[in-house]
């Protein structure tokens, strides 16, 4: 691997600003980010990524490679759930273990976006499919997890034990959620706007970006910092669960990347997607769809753990490793 790739991917100043948000909690500073600050900083991103996504989806037709792109992105999200259930059993009871495998199916846009500007810095860029593939990952996985949970709670406890749940309110959450709404409802906007709409646009959504990814991440240190305390909590398994899930989900993410043939970055994007793991959408469905499962073990895992690995080493290993594969 390219060991300059890693070092400017840790010399890049929103990977910087990561590290300085966990310095407000090691070093005890009064720094404070409110959190509508925060929710501010996550809708810019979103927004900024699918209405980038959708001018990229209008200016490129539409062909057999992108539905490939797509259908693998929707395979990923429903596959790696069921078997990171499986894994997860081996230590976590049912509610936990379905929680934190639907983490793992679905996808982190802030790793995808830090990807993003990783791409960029390297002289690389990803198509606007790849963008709607992320949209596509992020609530099947949700809504897979629940049905697991569910299979699992019937076996346990016999028929009726679904009472009182329901479906309506967890494929609202998972389909109407404020991230996969905005972020699949600015792609759409972004297309059928084309050029006039990216040039009234791009001054905000584009300029802007690197600065508000930057101050993000500040905020994602901070919040990653104060969940270091609870890995012990989530005890040496789940470390080592997590660490074998995010290599097993690139590994196949590569094997997908090479049958299909994607772009080196878009294939490199997707890559990034298949080892990320979400905690910003999936904790806000399990809260009301499995309240049994223990957030301090699904969010710490996919926030201090997979979240830090993929942004500091992950994200130029698996350039390193797509451009193996194929072959660039």
């Amino acid at each position: 691997m390219d060991i300059h790739a890693v070092v400017e991917n840790v010399l890049n100043p929103p990977v910087l600003f990561f590290f300085l948000g966990m310095g407000v909690v090691l070093f005890k500073s009064d720094l404070v980010v409110p959190d509508q600050i925060g929710k501010f900083f996550s809708m810019f991103l979103l927004f900024s990524i699918g209405f980038k996504g959708g001018h990229e989806l209008f200016k490129t037709p539409f062909s057999e490679e992108h539905l490939y792109v797509l259908l693998g992105c929707m395979f990923m999200a429903m596959l790696v759930p069921v078997y990171a259930y499986f894994i997860l059993k081996i230590k976590l009871d049912r509610p936990n273990a379905a929680a934190l495998a639907g983490s793992f199916g679905s996808i982190s846009a802030v790793t995808f976006v830090t990807a993003g500007a990783f791409l960029h810095n390297v002289g690389q860029e990803f198509g606007g499919f790849i963008v709607a593939g992320m949209a596509l990952m992020e609530s099947p996985a949700i809504v897979v997890a629940v049905i697991l949970d569910r299979i699992g709670r019937t076996k346990a406890e016999g028929t009726g034990s679904g009472k009182g749940f329901s479906w309506k309110h967890l494929l609202h959450e998972a389909f109407f959620g404020y991230s996969i709404y905005l972020l699949l409802g600015s792609l759409i906007v972004g297309y059928f706007t084309g050029e006039s709409g990216w040039k009234k646009e791009s001054p905000f959504s584009e300029n802007l970006f690197q600065g508000i990814l930057t101050l993000f991440l500040l905020d994602m240190g901070i919040s990653a910092a104060k969940r270091f305390k609870e890995l012990k909590s989530v005890g040496s398994f789940l470390i080592v669960a997590a660490l074998f899930l995010m290599a097993l989900n690139a590994t196949l993410g590569l094997v997908l990347v090479k049958i299909i043939g994607m772009p080196l970055g878009d294939a490199f994007m997707f890559v990034v997607l298949c080892a990320s793991a979400s905690y910003i959408a999936v904790p806000a469905a399990m809260k009301g769809s499995i309240p049994e499962a223990n957030p301090s073990i699904y969010l710490t895992v996919a926030l201090s753990i997979v979240f830090p690995i993929n942004i500091i080493a992950g994200i130029p290993l698996y350039y390193y490793l797509v451009k193996t594969v194929l072959g660039v």
